[in-house]
């Protein structure tokens, strides 16, 4: 397997984009990443193109690749179509990755594009529940619903279990909207307060409406290619792939006493990448709802059982912090276009590392960085997917 590096990225601001379907989200985001990585059209060798909900919400099935990229000016090159739920921009990525990384190709494009806002909440809603398994919307079990009752996440266990507050579960928010009131691409750019996230609209309890990422639009793009050719094409610092691991959910998990699925896919990805997470530098997780956060400092190895809050509170994980979380305001700021997300975190991990960030640049440049993503939800109430990508300068 050869070295392989991300030698470009692009993104465009997410939100509310009424007059973009899928084509017009993408463009921005391929183009950047084209300009970005010095690459021209005839340089790609393949380009994997992750959606998850276009097909439920546009009709559009089938060829949603090709079609995005023709009217970027890309045909004639394999398109790999990615459909992962939340995961389908990092699981993209990976595909693009691995064409690279075998020889299969020398210049690979990776592109994760998200259309949600379609005048129509519920048909959204229902999209959504249509990439967790199936039986779990015929039980009226809403995503949402699902953070706060999952048997490894279960809110108000936790807060038996380890004392945590409603305010606890607001501190993520409050730090991630602080990082994307910093953030041009950020759909939320309000800083907010724990009295506002505590006290905003109950959605599920213990969940309320500023804890909650929201229905966004976006597209992220990133161009890799073999380490030994990345100053053909620019001078820019290399960033390398250090390992990118995907993993599928336990479907016993309700009778599973062993690691979770979140810290099995990190884990290997820390082996494979040869460092831990006392390495880490900067980080880009999956905070689709602010109270997951917590949790995963724990399944990352950033600290023990019950001692996420910690972590903020003693700005560990804040935007100059010891390893900042989410600098670009996360999934409940930054916005969570879901087939997009994965790609998202991979732009603002290498903008991070080549100190290109602007007001929300860590002081101390990252040299190793993670990206986590995760997404759907089977009945043995795991995620369906999880992917972990290690970037090392």
């Amino acid at each position: 397997m050869r070295d392989v590096a991300v030698i470009g990225v692009g993104a465009r601001p997410t939100g509310r984009l009424a007059d973009c379907g899928l084509k017009e989200l993408a463009y921005p985001a391929i183009w950047n990443a084209l300009d970005d990585a010095g690459v021209g059209v005839d340089d790609l060798d393949v380009a994997y193109v992750g959606n998850s909900i276009a097909g439920l919400l546009t009709g559009q099935e089938g060829i949603r690749g090709q079609v995005v990229l023709q009217h970027s000016g890309i045909s004639g090159i394999p398109v790999i179509n990615v459909e992962n739920a939340c995961a389908s921009g990092a699981t993209a990525f990976r595909g693009a990755w691995l064409e690279v990384a075998s020889g299969a190709a020398d210049v690979a494009l990776a592109v994760g594009v998200e259309k949600m806002f379609v005048d129509d909440s519920a048909r959204t809603i229902s999209a959504l529940s249509g990439v967790s398994e199936l039986e779990l919307s015929q039980m009226g079990m809403q995503f949402t619903t699902s953070y706060a009752i999952h048997p490894k996440i279960n809110l108000k266990a936790r807060m038996d279990e380890y004392g945590w507050t409603l305010e606890d579960f607001a501190k993520p928010a409050v730090k991630n909207s602080y990082n994307g009131s910093l953030n041009p691409l950020a759909q939320h750019r309000k800083p907010r307060t724990i009295e506002e996230v505590v006290q905003s609209r109950v959605v599920v309890d213990p969940l309320t409406l500023l804890m909650c990422s929201s229905i966004s639009d976006g597209a992220g793009a990133a161009i890799l290619c073999s380490a030994d050719m990345a100053k053909r094409f620019t001078s820019k610092d290399t960033i390398r792939v250090a390992s990118c691991v995907l993993r599928s959910g336990h479907y016993k998990l309700r009778d599973y006493d062993g690691p979770d699925t979140a810290t099995l896919c990190a884990q290997a990805a820390y082996e494979e990448a040869g460092v831990g997470p006392e390495d880490l530098d900067a980080i880009e997780l999956h905070d689709a709802m602010a109270p997951s956060e917590l949790m995963l400092y724990e399944r990352l190895g950033l600290c023990g059982p019950g001692d996420g809050p910690r972590l903020i509170d003693d700005e560990l994980t804040t935007l100059n912090g010891r390893v900042p979380v989410n600098p670009s305001g996360g999934l409940c700021s930054r916005g969570h276009p879901v087939g997009a997300t994965g790609l998202l975190q991979i732009a603002e991990l290498v903008t991070q590392m080549r100190g290109e960030a602007g007001d929300r640049q860590i002081e101390k440049r990252p040299k190793v960085t993670l990206a986590q993503n995760q997404g759907g939800l089977l009945m043995g109430q795991d995620s369906a997917v999880y992917s972990t990508t290690i970037l090392t300068t």
